[in-house]
């Protein structure tokens, strides 16, 4: 088959972009196509955004290091041979999340008749044009910081008819700039911070009170993807600190005036750090003590950390630390391989987090002490106090 004539192929024209804080305003408005690397989106990306990558983890580290290496323009004839391999799959790709018909059309001699002229013509005929709109289901795509990748990706989506296709302006890296800010100027809420020893269910009591008063609660082990101790990384997968952050912004961000409620925390959460605006308001909140029997802390831990088998072997290993920090006396991983969970779960409890846990928590003080051994009946409980003293001044 031969070449189609360039002259005869639509051309790819200015993009419209959207500024970031509408996206996040209207989440529901838009659907954000992430156009980066996998490893890019994995470190954190827009909430709600789906990966559909323009160049896999292998194909952007080429490209960078052409142009790095050797020039932009070598960079570019490197990204356009692999493009031009993956471009009619992301074109369908694209169509299928927004129920949108590619005409036929074929994306890799539009391709190839854009960036005939080089990486200069292609970057002015794709230049961003401020004033898109979300309006009718834009379908929102950005790379790394709103350049040539996803521009080129936009004004060819709309030179094939998906004219909802608009660029986001600044990309990914303005999207972090706003999230930061917005962590930064966070006004602060009432807030009230549940404590209590490792195993009285503080996080259970926090689900329960988020079902009562789904605004209210903030669960900062939940966004880390970590519980907070040496073994808080068994059965969940950590996130990164950007992730982090994202997902504190996103739950702040369109949270309805009114208490916050927090697990009380160290200010690191696994390997992840408490921005300062939030760390100020957990460590001066009200502070609420949660209680309940031996017996219970033993079921809530033990169910914690084998909730999902696939986790046994990281447990079984960070056991092995634990036992060092203990001395080296214990078998903890032979008491696990034995079965043996409620000796194994007492004596980290007893012997490791409670006396590491009272240290931190000396000369703290209480404003009202729960039972905490049925979450719902706690939660109820805790929600009752705090609407009864929604601006308790904290325990000195």
């Amino acid at each position: 088959m031969s070449a189609p004539d360039p002259s005869t192929l639509p051309s790819l024209a200015t993009v419209p972009v959207v500024d970031v804080r509408e996206v996040l305003a209207r989440p529901a408005e838009a659907l954000v196509v992430d156009l980066r690397t996998p490893a890019e989106f994995a470190d954190d990306h827009v909430p709600g955004a789906v990966n559909v990558p323009l160049l896999d983890d292998a194909g952007r580290a080429l490209v960078g290091l052409a142009y790095t290496q050797e020039s932009p323009e070598t960079g570019f004839r490197h990204g356009q041979a692999l493009i031009e391999g993956r471009i009619e799959q992301l074109v369908h790709q694209v169509g299928d999340l927004v129920g949108w018909t590619p005409p036929s059309l074929d994306p890799v001699a539009l391709v190839r008749a854009a960036t005939a002229d080089g990486i200069e013509a292609l970057d002015a005929r794709v230049a961003p044009e401020a004033g898109g709109s979300l309006a009718g289901g834009a379908v929102v795509l950005h790379c790394w910081r709103g350049g040539l990748r996803s521009r080129s990706v936009v004004g060819l989506l709309r030179a094939m008819g998906l004219e909802r296709a608009v660029g986001l302006a600044g990309g990914y890296k303005q999207y972090r700039a706003a999230v930061l800010e917005e962590l930064q100027a966070w006004p602060g809420a009432p807030t009230f911070v549940l404590r209590g020893l490792t195993g009285v269910g503080k996080t259970l009591v926090l689900r329960e009170m988020a079902r009562l008063r789904p605004g209210w609660v903030l669960d900062l082990e939940g966004c880390a993807g970590h519980r907070s101790s040496l073994l808080g990384m068994v059965g969940l997968d950590p996130t990164t600190q950007k992730t982090f952050e994202s997902l504190l912004a996103a739950r702040l961000r369109h949270r309805e005036p009114g208490p916050l409620v927090l697990e009380g925390e160290s200010r690191k959460v696994g390997d992840v750090i408490i921005p300062a605006s939030l760390w100020g308001a957990l460590d001066g909140g009200v502070n609420l003590l949660l209680e309940t029997t031996v017996e219970r802390r033993i079921q809530v831990l033990a169910e914690d950390y084998l909730a999902r088998p696939a986790g046994l072997p990281k447990l079984r290993e960070q056991l092995a630390a634990v036992q060092e920090r203990m001395g080296g006396e214990r078998d903890l991983p032979g008491l696990l391989d034995a079965g043996a969970i409620d000796p194994l779960v007492e004596d980290l409890l007893v012997n490791y987090y409670d006396p590491l846990y009272l240290h931190s928590e000396k000369g703290r003080a209480y404003a009202a002490t729960f039972d905490s051994t049925d979450p719902p009946a706690a939660a109820r409980a805790l929600v009752d106090w705090i609407e009864a003293h929604p601006t308790s001044a904290p325990a000195s």
